[in-house]
Protein backbone atom coordinates (compact mmCIF):
# COMPACT_ATOMS: atom_id res chain seq x y z
CA UNK A 1 0.00 0.00 0.00
CA UNK A 2 1.26 3.47 -0.87
CA UNK A 3 1.07 5.47 2.36
CA UNK A 4 2.58 8.78 1.20
CA UNK A 5 1.41 11.11 -1.56
CA UNK A 6 3.32 9.85 -4.58
CA UNK A 7 3.46 10.84 -8.25
CA UNK A 8 4.64 8.27 -10.78
CA UNK A 9 5.93 9.78 -14.02
CA UNK A 10 6.02 7.24 -16.85
CA UNK A 11 8.25 7.83 -19.86
CA UNK A 12 9.31 6.04 -23.05
CA UNK A 13 11.75 3.65 -21.37
CA UNK A 14 8.92 2.11 -19.36
CA UNK A 15 7.04 1.31 -22.55
CA UNK A 16 10.09 -0.25 -24.15
CA UNK A 17 10.42 -2.67 -21.22
CA UNK A 18 7.04 -4.18 -22.10
CA UNK A 19 7.78 -4.07 -25.84
CA UNK A 20 5.77 -0.97 -26.68
CA UNK A 21 7.49 1.58 -28.95
CA UNK A 22 8.86 4.83 -27.62
CA UNK A 23 8.31 8.06 -29.51
CA UNK A 24 11.61 7.78 -31.37
CA UNK A 25 10.64 4.34 -32.65
CA UNK A 26 7.16 5.63 -33.48
CA UNK A 27 8.72 8.40 -35.57
CA UNK A 28 10.68 5.84 -37.57
CA UNK A 29 7.61 3.66 -38.15
CA UNK A 30 5.54 6.65 -39.22
CA UNK A 31 8.23 7.88 -41.63
CA UNK A 32 8.42 4.44 -43.23
CA UNK A 33 4.63 4.13 -43.37
CA UNK A 34 4.34 7.50 -45.09
CA UNK A 35 6.59 6.42 -47.99
CA UNK A 36 3.60 6.51 -50.33
CA UNK A 37 5.79 6.71 -53.43
CA UNK A 38 6.10 2.93 -53.09
CA UNK A 39 2.35 2.29 -53.19
CA UNK A 40 1.52 -0.29 -55.80
CA UNK A 41 5.17 -1.22 -56.25
CA UNK A 42 6.99 -4.36 -55.20
CA UNK A 43 8.37 -2.61 -52.09
CA UNK A 44 4.94 -1.57 -50.81
CA UNK A 45 4.36 -2.61 -47.20
CA UNK A 46 1.14 -3.44 -45.42
CA UNK A 47 1.51 -0.32 -43.26
CA UNK A 48 1.74 1.94 -46.32
CA UNK A 49 -1.33 0.29 -47.82
CA UNK A 50 -3.37 0.49 -44.61
CA UNK A 51 -2.45 4.12 -43.89
CA UNK A 52 -3.37 5.10 -47.45
CA UNK A 53 -6.68 3.25 -47.02
CA UNK A 54 -7.35 5.13 -43.78
CA UNK A 55 -6.47 8.40 -45.52
CA UNK A 56 -9.27 7.77 -48.03
CA UNK A 57 -11.83 7.99 -45.24
CA UNK A 58 -9.95 10.47 -43.09
CA UNK A 59 -9.62 13.09 -45.83
CA UNK A 60 -13.41 13.35 -46.07
CA UNK A 61 -13.60 13.92 -42.31
CA UNK A 62 -11.02 16.69 -42.74
CA UNK A 63 -12.82 18.27 -45.70
CA UNK A 64 -9.75 17.70 -47.83
CA UNK A 65 -8.46 15.28 -50.47
CA UNK A 66 -6.33 12.16 -50.27
CA UNK A 67 -3.60 13.85 -52.30
CA UNK A 68 -3.38 16.85 -49.97
CA UNK A 69 -3.30 14.62 -46.91
CA UNK A 70 -0.53 12.52 -48.45
CA UNK A 71 1.40 15.68 -49.29
CA UNK A 72 1.10 16.79 -45.65
CA UNK A 73 2.23 13.34 -44.51
CA UNK A 74 5.30 13.71 -46.72
CA UNK A 75 6.24 16.84 -44.77
CA UNK A 76 6.25 14.70 -41.59
CA UNK A 77 8.34 12.05 -43.35
CA UNK A 78 10.93 14.59 -44.49
CA UNK A 79 11.15 16.24 -41.05
CA UNK A 80 11.65 12.81 -39.48
CA UNK A 81 15.10 12.61 -41.08
CA UNK A 82 16.35 15.24 -38.66
CA UNK A 83 13.70 14.85 -35.96
CA UNK A 84 14.17 13.25 -32.57
CA UNK A 85 10.65 12.15 -31.58
CA UNK A 86 7.21 12.24 -33.14
CA UNK A 87 6.22 14.84 -30.51
CA UNK A 88 9.01 17.16 -31.61
CA UNK A 89 8.19 16.76 -35.31
CA UNK A 90 4.49 17.48 -34.72
CA UNK A 91 5.45 20.58 -32.78
CA UNK A 92 7.52 21.74 -35.76
CA UNK A 93 4.41 21.42 -37.94
CA UNK A 94 1.84 22.77 -35.49
CA UNK A 95 0.66 25.37 -38.03
CA UNK A 96 -0.20 22.68 -40.59
CA UNK A 97 -3.53 21.03 -39.61
CA UNK A 98 -3.29 18.35 -42.29
CA UNK A 99 0.24 17.33 -41.27
CA UNK A 100 -0.86 17.09 -37.62
CA UNK A 101 -3.94 15.09 -38.59
CA UNK A 102 -1.86 12.64 -40.62
CA UNK A 103 0.67 12.22 -37.81
CA UNK A 104 -2.01 11.71 -35.15
CA UNK A 105 -3.79 9.09 -37.26
CA UNK A 106 -0.49 7.25 -37.72
CA UNK A 107 0.22 7.40 -33.97
CA UNK A 108 -3.10 5.70 -33.25
CA UNK A 109 -2.54 3.13 -36.00
CA UNK A 110 0.96 2.13 -34.86
CA UNK A 111 0.17 2.26 -31.13
CA UNK A 112 -2.81 -0.07 -31.54
CA UNK A 113 -0.60 -2.32 -33.65
CA UNK A 114 2.03 -2.31 -30.89
CA UNK A 115 -0.59 -3.13 -28.25
CA UNK A 116 -1.79 -6.07 -30.34
CA UNK A 117 1.74 -7.43 -30.81
CA UNK A 118 3.05 -6.80 -27.31
CA UNK A 119 3.33 -9.54 -24.66
CA UNK A 120 0.58 -7.69 -22.74
CA UNK A 121 -2.38 -9.64 -24.10
CA UNK A 122 -6.02 -8.61 -24.21
CA UNK A 123 -6.74 -11.31 -21.61
CA UNK A 124 -4.63 -13.86 -19.71
CA UNK A 125 -3.60 -16.98 -21.54
CA UNK A 126 -4.68 -19.09 -18.57
CA UNK A 127 -7.59 -18.54 -16.18
CA UNK A 128 -6.37 -16.87 -13.00
CA UNK A 129 -3.21 -15.53 -14.63
CA UNK A 130 -2.28 -11.98 -15.62
CA UNK A 131 -2.32 -10.62 -19.20
CA UNK A 132 1.46 -10.06 -18.98
CA UNK A 133 2.95 -13.30 -17.77
CA UNK A 134 5.48 -13.44 -14.97
CA UNK A 135 6.55 -10.94 -12.35
CA UNK A 136 9.67 -9.48 -13.99
CA UNK A 137 8.01 -6.32 -15.19
CA UNK A 138 7.23 -2.97 -13.59
CA UNK A 139 3.46 -3.30 -14.08
CA UNK A 140 3.37 -6.35 -11.82
CA UNK A 141 5.27 -4.57 -9.06
CA UNK A 142 3.15 -1.44 -9.43
CA UNK A 143 0.01 -3.53 -8.97
CA UNK A 144 1.49 -5.34 -5.99
CA UNK A 145 2.57 -2.04 -4.45
CA UNK A 146 -0.93 -0.57 -4.77
CA UNK A 147 -2.79 -3.56 -3.34
CA UNK A 148 -0.33 -4.95 -0.77
CA UNK A 149 -1.75 -5.01 2.75
CA UNK A 150 -5.03 -3.28 1.85
CA UNK A 151 -8.10 -4.92 3.45
CA UNK A 152 -10.77 -6.06 0.99
CA UNK A 153 -13.35 -3.78 2.59
CA UNK A 154 -11.05 -0.79 2.01
CA UNK A 155 -10.01 -1.66 -1.53
CA UNK A 156 -11.25 1.68 -2.86
CA UNK A 157 -8.58 3.43 -0.75
CA UNK A 158 -5.70 1.61 -2.43
CA UNK A 159 -5.31 4.38 -5.01
CA UNK A 160 -5.76 7.38 -2.70
CA UNK A 161 -2.12 8.44 -2.51
CA UNK A 162 -1.09 7.79 -6.12
CA UNK A 163 -1.08 10.05 -9.17
CA UNK A 164 0.25 8.74 -12.50
CA UNK A 165 1.44 11.07 -15.25
CA UNK A 166 2.01 8.96 -18.36
CA UNK A 167 3.77 10.58 -21.31
CA UNK A 168 3.14 7.54 -23.55
CA UNK A 169 0.15 7.00 -25.84
CA UNK A 170 -0.72 3.41 -24.86
CA UNK A 171 -3.15 2.26 -22.14
CA UNK A 172 -0.99 -0.45 -20.55
CA UNK A 173 -1.49 0.73 -16.96
CA UNK A 174 -5.27 0.95 -17.30
CA UNK A 175 -5.45 -2.42 -19.06
CA UNK A 176 -3.25 -4.33 -16.61
CA UNK A 177 -4.22 -3.06 -13.18
CA UNK A 178 -7.80 -4.42 -13.04
CA UNK A 179 -6.46 -7.96 -13.39
CA UNK A 180 -4.17 -7.40 -10.38
CA UNK A 181 -6.99 -5.86 -8.36
CA UNK A 182 -9.26 -8.78 -9.25
CA UNK A 183 -6.66 -11.30 -8.07
CA UNK A 184 -5.67 -9.37 -4.95
CA UNK A 185 -9.18 -8.78 -3.61
CA UNK A 186 -11.08 -11.75 -5.05
CA UNK A 187 -13.28 -9.49 -7.18
CA UNK A 188 -14.82 -10.18 -10.53
CA UNK A 189 -12.94 -8.49 -13.37
CA UNK A 190 -15.96 -6.27 -14.00
CA UNK A 191 -15.94 -5.06 -10.38
CA UNK A 192 -12.17 -4.53 -10.49
CA UNK A 193 -12.49 -2.48 -13.66
CA UNK A 194 -15.22 -0.38 -12.07
CA UNK A 195 -12.95 0.27 -9.08
CA UNK A 196 -9.91 1.15 -11.19
CA UNK A 197 -12.02 3.33 -13.49
CA UNK A 198 -13.39 5.26 -10.51
CA UNK A 199 -10.25 5.55 -8.38
CA UNK A 200 -7.13 5.44 -10.58
CA UNK A 201 -5.80 8.99 -10.98
CA UNK A 202 -3.94 8.80 -14.29
CA UNK A 203 -3.43 11.38 -17.00
CA UNK A 204 -1.63 11.49 -20.37
CA UNK A 205 -0.26 14.98 -21.10
CA UNK A 206 0.15 14.16 -24.81
CA UNK A 207 -3.17 12.34 -24.89
CA UNK A 208 -3.56 8.67 -25.67
CA UNK A 209 -5.31 6.60 -28.32
CA UNK A 210 -8.72 6.61 -26.67
CA UNK A 211 -10.18 5.09 -23.56
CA UNK A 212 -10.70 1.37 -23.05
CA UNK A 213 -14.40 0.46 -23.43
CA UNK A 214 -14.92 -0.10 -19.70
CA UNK A 215 -13.33 3.22 -18.66
CA UNK A 216 -15.78 5.94 -17.62
CA UNK A 217 -16.29 9.03 -19.73
CA UNK A 218 -17.52 10.09 -23.14
CA UNK A 219 -14.25 10.01 -25.06
CA UNK A 220 -14.04 7.63 -28.05
CA UNK A 221 -13.10 4.10 -27.02
CA UNK A 222 -11.28 1.17 -28.56
CA UNK A 223 -10.41 -2.31 -27.31
CA UNK A 224 -6.84 -3.08 -26.34
CA UNK A 225 -4.89 -3.88 -29.50
CA UNK A 226 -7.78 -3.49 -31.95
CA UNK A 227 -5.84 -2.86 -35.16
CA UNK A 228 -8.88 -1.96 -37.28
CA UNK A 229 -11.14 0.32 -35.21
CA UNK A 230 -14.16 1.79 -36.95
CA UNK A 231 -13.65 5.20 -35.28
CA UNK A 232 -9.99 5.83 -36.11
CA UNK A 233 -10.58 9.46 -37.06
CA UNK A 234 -12.16 10.16 -33.64
CA UNK A 235 -9.36 8.35 -31.81
CA UNK A 236 -6.80 10.52 -33.61
CA UNK A 237 -8.35 13.60 -32.02
CA UNK A 238 -7.34 12.25 -28.60
CA UNK A 239 -3.63 12.78 -29.38
CA UNK A 240 -2.31 16.18 -28.28
CA UNK A 241 0.70 18.20 -29.33
CA UNK A 242 2.70 19.98 -26.66
CA UNK A 243 1.37 23.38 -27.76
CA UNK A 244 -2.21 22.17 -27.72
CA UNK A 245 -1.93 20.78 -24.21
CA UNK A 246 0.13 23.63 -22.75
CA UNK A 247 -2.50 26.09 -23.96
CA UNK A 248 -4.87 24.49 -21.44
CA UNK A 249 -3.62 26.31 -18.36
CA UNK A 250 -6.11 24.62 -16.05
CA UNK A 251 -4.80 21.19 -17.06
CA UNK A 252 -1.15 22.17 -16.65
CA UNK A 253 -1.84 23.84 -13.31
CA UNK A 254 -3.40 20.57 -12.17
CA UNK A 255 -0.22 18.66 -13.04
CA UNK A 256 1.92 21.20 -11.23
CA UNK A 257 -0.36 20.85 -8.22
CA UNK A 258 -0.02 17.06 -8.21
CA UNK A 259 3.75 17.35 -8.18
CA UNK A 260 3.68 20.07 -5.53
CA UNK A 261 1.52 17.86 -3.30
CA UNK A 262 3.73 14.76 -3.56
CA UNK A 263 6.30 13.71 -1.01
CA UNK A 264 7.72 11.16 -3.46
CA UNK A 265 8.19 11.58 -7.21
CA UNK A 266 9.18 8.47 -9.15
CA UNK A 267 10.37 8.61 -12.77
CA UNK A 268 10.16 5.39 -14.80
CA UNK A 269 12.07 5.45 -18.06
CA UNK A 270 11.89 9.21 -18.56
CA UNK A 271 14.35 11.00 -20.84
CA UNK A 272 13.89 14.38 -19.10
CA UNK A 273 13.13 16.12 -22.37
CA UNK A 274 12.55 19.83 -21.59
CA UNK A 275 9.24 19.54 -23.45
CA UNK A 276 7.99 17.12 -20.78
CA UNK A 277 9.61 18.76 -17.76
CA UNK A 278 7.54 21.90 -18.42
CA UNK A 279 4.44 19.92 -17.48
CA UNK A 280 5.83 19.01 -14.08
CA UNK A 281 7.47 22.03 -12.49
CA UNK A 282 6.37 25.64 -12.53
CA UNK A 283 8.08 26.81 -9.36
CA UNK A 284 10.45 25.56 -6.68
CA UNK A 285 9.00 23.00 -4.30
CA UNK A 286 9.19 24.06 -0.69
CA UNK A 287 8.60 20.63 0.86
CA UNK A 288 11.75 18.87 -0.48
CA UNK A 289 10.23 15.68 -1.91
CA UNK A 290 12.23 12.51 -2.46
CA UNK A 291 12.87 12.01 -6.17
CA UNK A 292 13.98 8.70 -7.66
CA UNK A 293 14.45 7.88 -11.34
CA UNK A 294 15.19 4.71 -13.34
CA UNK A 295 17.15 5.68 -16.45
CA UNK A 296 18.71 2.48 -17.80
CA UNK A 297 21.21 3.14 -20.57
CA UNK A 298 21.35 6.92 -20.10
CA UNK A 299 24.93 8.09 -20.48
CA UNK A 300 26.73 9.91 -17.68
CA UNK A 301 26.48 13.43 -19.15
CA UNK A 302 22.74 12.97 -19.66
CA UNK A 303 22.35 11.69 -16.10
CA UNK A 304 24.17 14.76 -14.83
CA UNK A 305 21.93 17.00 -16.95
CA UNK A 306 18.84 15.25 -15.54
CA UNK A 307 20.10 15.75 -12.00
CA UNK A 308 20.78 19.43 -12.58
CA UNK A 309 17.40 19.91 -14.26
CA UNK A 310 15.57 18.36 -11.32
CA UNK A 311 17.53 20.37 -8.76
CA UNK A 312 16.93 23.61 -10.62
CA UNK A 313 13.29 23.14 -11.54
CA UNK A 314 12.25 21.59 -8.22
CA UNK A 315 14.42 23.92 -6.14
CA UNK A 316 16.09 21.04 -4.29
CA UNK A 317 19.54 21.73 -2.86
CA UNK A 318 20.17 18.47 -1.02
CA UNK A 319 21.69 15.91 -3.42
CA UNK A 320 20.62 13.09 -1.10
CA UNK A 321 16.98 13.71 -2.00
CA UNK A 322 17.50 12.87 -5.70
CA UNK A 323 18.58 9.45 -6.99
CA UNK A 324 19.29 8.93 -10.70
CA UNK A 325 19.67 5.16 -11.12
CA UNK A 326 21.00 3.30 -14.15
CA UNK A 327 18.53 0.44 -13.82
CA UNK A 328 15.39 -0.92 -15.41
CA UNK A 329 11.98 0.33 -14.30
CA UNK A 330 11.24 -3.22 -13.17
CA UNK A 331 14.30 -3.26 -10.90
CA UNK A 332 13.39 0.08 -9.33
CA UNK A 333 9.81 -0.98 -8.59
CA UNK A 334 11.02 -4.29 -7.13
CA UNK A 335 14.10 -3.19 -5.20
CA UNK A 336 12.65 0.06 -3.83
CA UNK A 337 9.25 -1.38 -2.87
CA UNK A 338 9.82 -0.71 0.83
CA UNK A 339 10.78 2.89 0.14
CA UNK A 340 7.72 3.37 -2.09
CA UNK A 341 5.34 1.81 0.44
CA UNK A 342 6.60 3.71 3.46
Amino acid sequence: MIRTKTTLVIGPGAGLEIELPDKRELLGKIAAGFDFARLGAELQTRDMYMLAKHFDKFCRQMGSTRERLMEAAQAIRVAARVGTTIDAVMEQHNSNPLALAAAKLAIVYFTLQAEARSPLMIEPRDVGDLPLRGSENWLFHLGRLITSGVPRNRAEQAFDNLTIINFNFDRSVQHYLPFVVSMAFGMTLADARALVGAKLNITHPFGNIGRLPWEPGERPDVDWGNEEPWNLHNLAKEVQTSSERLSNRQYVTGLHGAIAGSKKIVFLGCDFDPQTIDYLFDYSLSHDPDIIAAVQGMNEPSQLAALRTLKRRAGIEDDALISILDMRCYNLMRDYALFLES
